[in-house]
C-alpha cells in the first residue's frame, strides 16, 4: 500500500497508506489469566459529556469540507463517518461510486480500503496468540519453513519472529507500489518468493520500514495455524462477531449496487483502474467495506479504553486491543506541526497494524491509511476522546479528506474534551492528611502517612523549614483546591492563600497501605497590579 507519511504530521495524509507446521510452541502469555482486582478502582470518565451535540453542530461544516476535498482533488466519490463510542453518529457521502452507471456514493457503498486491512490481520494473530496457538516471539520459520533459508543482511541480525512482521521491523524494504500489484497473486507465488530469497534493507529489529510483504506472510501464518484461509478465519472470528456483514474480500462477492469502482485522474478526465481480485497479499490490503460496517470496527477499538472492570465483549480482549495501539520503535519528529501549522513536536511509531502519534499537547491519535490503484482511505481514532473518524474514496492513491480542517472542527469548533481521571480513594485520603500535616506537622500523623525514605531523602528540619515559609510568603491558607490526579498514586493540589498559592505535589509508595514517598511544595505568589 502507498505509505503516505501520516506518522509525521497531523496535517499530512493521515496514517500509513498505502495445514499447521508440526512444531507448535505454546504462547507464554496466552489466554486470560484469572486474578483479583480492585473493587474501588474508578475509570476515567467524561465530565458533562456533550460530544454528540457538539458533533451535530459541526456536521454541516464537515459536509462542506468533504465536498470541497472531492472537488479540488478530482475525486469521483467520498464516504465519511464519525463514531462516538459505539455509535455511528454522522455518516455522509458525496459524488459517484460508479461513474459509468451514475451510482451515487453512500455510507453503504463498498470501497476497497487497502492497507487499512492490516490491523485485521494483526488482530487475527493476537487472537491466535491469546488462544495459546502461537507466540509473538516464535521465529516465522516455525510456520513458514521456507523462511529458514533466508540470507540475512548481517551476521548479528536476530532471526525474524512474528512480532517483527507485526511491527514492520523484519528488515524487509519498503515495497510500495510493487506490493500493491501483488494483491491477487497465489499462495504459491508468495512461497516461491521466499524460497528464491528476499533482499533486506536493514538488519532485523533495527528499524521500522513499511512492508506489505511482511503482512502477506502474517496472513499465511494465520492460514497455517488456524487450518483455514486467513480470509475465512478473519471473517468468522472478527468480522461477523462485530456484525460486519457487508465487508468482503473478493470484488465478485460484492452486490453490484454496493461495489465502488476505482478511477485515476489523467488527461483531465477519470479513467478506469483495474479492479484487483483477492489473493495471497490480501492480508495486507484486500478488504472491501462500507462506512456503516467499518464504524463497528472503529467502535470496537475505542471500546478498549479506558482500562476498567467491565466484562469482556468482542472477539479480542481489551488489553490485546490496547497492545495493538502501542507504538514500537517510536521516533521523535521535532519539526512536526499541528493542524494549525504551528510547531508541535510529535512522537510516532507503528504498533500492530496501526500507526500511533502523540502530539506536544498530549493528544494521542491512532490511525492508518490505505491506497491501491483506484482507491484511497483513512481512519483515525482518539482513544481519550472516544471519537473515531473514517473516510473512503475511489481515486488512485488519494487521501479522501483534509485532516487538518476536520481536526480544527473537532478540537476547536466543537471543543471536544477528553475523559478525566477520577481521584482514587487513597489519593483523596492522603491529600486531606497532607493538608493537615502541612498546617500542623503532627508527629502522630507523620508516622502514619510518611514512607520510610521520607526523612532519609531530606531531613525533618529542612522539611519543617520549608513549611514555615508558607505564611511568610503568601499568608494564611484560605481554601484547599481540587486534587488533579496523574494516576492512582500520584497527584497535585493547591492551597489558596491570601497572597498566592501553595502547589503541593506528592506520590505514594507501592505498599498495600500506600504512603507518601515524595512531597514537593512550591509557591506561586499573586501578580501585583
Amino acid at each position: 500500500m502507498k505509505n503516505v507519511c501520516g506518522l509525521l504530521l497531523v496535517i499530512s495524509f493521515a496514517a500509513i497508506l498505502s495445514s499447521c507446521h508440526s512444531k507448535q510452541p505454546s504462547a507464554s502469555n496466552a489466554g486470560s489469566s484469572v486474578h483479583s482486582y480492585s473493587e474501588t478502582y474508578k475509570a476515567p470518565a467524561f465530565v458533562n459529556d456533550n460530544r454528540l451535540e457538539q458533533i451535530k453542530k459541526i456536521a454541516p461544516d464537515i459536509q462542506k469540507s468533504i465536498e470541497e476535498r472531492a472537488k479540488t482533488a478530482h475525486i469521483p466519490g467520498i464516504a465519511f463517518g464519525i463514531v462516538v463510542d459505539n455509535e455511528l453518529v454522522f455518516a455522509t457521502a458525496t459524488g459517484l461510486a460508479n461513474i459509468e452507471k451514475g451510482i451515487s456514493a453512500t455510507p453503504t457503498s463498498a470501497f476497497r480500503i487497502a492497507s487499512m486491512t492490516k490491523s485485521f490481520t494483526a488482530m487475527a494473530i493476537l487472537k491466535l496468540r491469546d488462544e495459546g496457538k502461537l507466540s509473538l516471539s516464535d521465529p516465522v520459520s516455525y510456520y513458514i519453513p521456507e523462511m529458514a533459508n533466508l540470507k540475512y543482511l548481517t551476521s548479528d541480525a536476530p532471526v525474524i519472529d512474528i512480532e517483527n512482521l507485526l511491527t514492520m521491523t523484519a528488515g524487509f524494504p519498503e515495497d510500495n507500489p510493487w506490493g500493491d500489484r501483488q494483491l491477487d497473486e497465489s499462495d504459491q507465488m508468495l512461497m516461491d518468493l521466499i524460497s528464491e530469497g528476499l533482499s533486506f534493507s536493514n538488519a532485523t529489529s533495527y528499524e521500522f520500514e513499511y512492508s506489505n510483504t511482511g503482512y502477506a506472510l502474517l496472513g499465511h501464518i494465520v492460514s497455517r495455524v488456524s487450518g483455514m484461509p486467513f480470509q475465512e478465519y478473519i471473517t468468522k472470528n472478527i468480522l461477523l462477531p462485530l456484525g460486519m456483514e457487508h465487508t468482503y474480500w473478493e470484488i465478485d462477492s460484492v452486490p453490484e449496487e454496493e461495489l465502488v469502482i476505482g478511477y485515476r485522474w489523467e488527461d483531465e478526465q477519470w479513467k478506469l483502474e483495474p479492479m484487483l481480485h483477492d489473493g495471497s497479499y490480501g492480508a495486507m490490503g484486500g478488504l472491501i467495506t462500507t462506512i456503516e460496517d467499518f464504524s463497528k470496527y472503529v467502535s470496537f477499538h475505542l471500546s478498549a479504553w479506558p482500562p476498567r472492570n467491565d466484562a469482556e465483549s468482542g472477539p479480542l480482549k481489551r488489553s490485546s486491543l490496547r497492545e495493538m495501539q502501542t507504538p514500537q520503535f517510536p521516533s521523535l519528529y521535532a519539526d512536526a506541526k499541528d493542524y494549525n501549522g504551528n510547531p508541535c513536536p510529535t512522537c510516532s511509531g507503528y504498533g500492530f497494524g496501526l500507526g500511533i502519534t502523540e502530539y506536544c499537547n498530549g493528544l494521542k491519535r491512532v490511525s492508518h491509511g490505505g491506497a491501491l490503484p483506484g482507491f484511497g482511505s483513512n481512519y483515525t481514532f482518539y482513544p481519550d476522546y472516544g471519537i473515531g473518524i473514517m473516510a473512503f474514496c475511489n481515486l488512485t492513491y488519494t487521501s479522501p479528506w483534509s485532516l487538518a480542517e476536520i481536526s480544527k472542527l473537532l478540537f476547536e469548533t466543537a471543543d471536544l474534551q477528553p475523559r478525566k481521571l477520577p481521584v482514587s480513594d487513597i489519593l483523596l485520603e492522603r491529600k486531606e492528611q497532607l493538608t493537615q500535616l502541612i498546617q500542623n506537622w503532627e508527629p502522630e500523623l507523620e508516622e502514619k502517612i510518611l514512607a520510610e525514605n521520607f526523612y532519609l531523602d531530606q531531613s525533618r528540619e529542612k522539611r519543617m523549614a520549608e513549611v514555615k515559609q508558607i505564611p511568610k510568603k503568601i499568608g494564611v491558607i484560605q481554601e484547599v483546591g481540587e486534587l488533579e490526579p496523574e494516576n492512582q498514586l500520584r497527584g497535585s493540589f493547591k492551597l489558596h492563600a491570601e497572597h498566592g498559592d501553595v502547589v503541593v505535589f506528592f506520590t505514594l509508595t507501592p505498599e498495600k497501605a500506600a504512603k507518601v514517598q515524595q512531597l514537593d511544595i512550591s509557591f506561586k505568589e499573586n501578580e501585583t497590579k
